[in-house]
């Protein structure tokens, strides 16, 4: 049941971070919206309480440990609880390893890796106490496939993908109960092609999305199933793209 469940999402002021929370806000649940910026996540989180759901929102640096930190304390001390996490804040320069954006590379380990442990270490006290709770990361089909130009964004995916599988398998080990699931998205319609400064790699994302991207409200509803399986049951891993993409 996703009603009345505390889910903190980050990333949440566009693209699959909004769509989830307006979707799952929806159906019950109690969202806690982070960002980098604060007039996006207002603008969501009035949207969705004139739509009759709940929502708060704070500004989150998933790079910063604090910050991540200061989400959970604001979930807890507005909804009394926390049931979920989605780690969706990522960003995707890619390009060429040869182009040598070695910045780029940097702050794509600092937001796509840091920021899901930092979000982890953050709401692992609380899962582990409460022995239940369910954490959902954002990798991509590029965390589970090669493909030219995203070397180094593909290993930050590629990481995502093994780590949730060991904390999975950690989590049935030591009776937490503490779920995970993993979503590889293919061609989503969200902001991280604006990510993108190498003119080669953006005009060949940009003709790619053109072609296939699809709306990610696609995405959200996979979140909103993953969430709404019953306690016992995990569904830990889900690739999910457009019908006419041949990823």
């Amino acid at each position: 049941m996703i009603q009345d469940k505390v889910v903190i999402i980050t990333g949440a002021s566009s693209g699959i971070g909004e769509a989830s929370a307006k979707e799952l806000a929806a159906k019950g649940a109690k969202v806690v919206l982070g960002a980098r910026r604060e007039d996006k996540l207002k603008q969501i989180a009035d949207d969705i309480k004139a739509a009759g759901g709940e929502a708060v929102y704070q500004v989150l640096d998933v790079t910063k440990v604090e910050d991540s930190e200061a989400i959970v304390k604001l979930a807890k001390d507005t909804f009394g609880g926390l049931d979920a996490i989605l780690l969706n804040a990522g960003i995707m320069p890619v390009s060429n390893v040869s182009a040598l954006k070695t910045g780029e590379w940097k702050e794509m380990v600092d937001v796509n890796i840091n920021g899901v442990l930092n979000g982890v270490a953050a709401v692992m006290p609380t899962f582990t106490e409460q022995k239940s709770g369910h954490i959902l990361a954002i990798s991509s089909v590029a965390g589970i496939k090669a493909y030219p130009g995203t070397a180094v964004y593909g290993g930050t995916k590629w990481f995502v993908r093994d780590f949730m599988e060991c904390l999975r398998m950690e989590s049935a080990t030591e009776g937490t109960n503490i779920r995970t699931a993993t979503l590889y998205p293919a061609a989503i319609n969200t902001e991280l092609l604006n990510t993108i400064t190498d003119e080669g790699a953006a005009a060949g994302m940009a003709g790619l999305y053109d072609a296939f991207g699809i709306s990610p409200d696609r995405i959200a509803k996979v979140v909103s199933f993953a969430l709404d399986m019953p306690e016992d049951t995990t569904v830990n891993e889900f690739t999910v793209g457009p019908a006419n993409q041949p990823w």
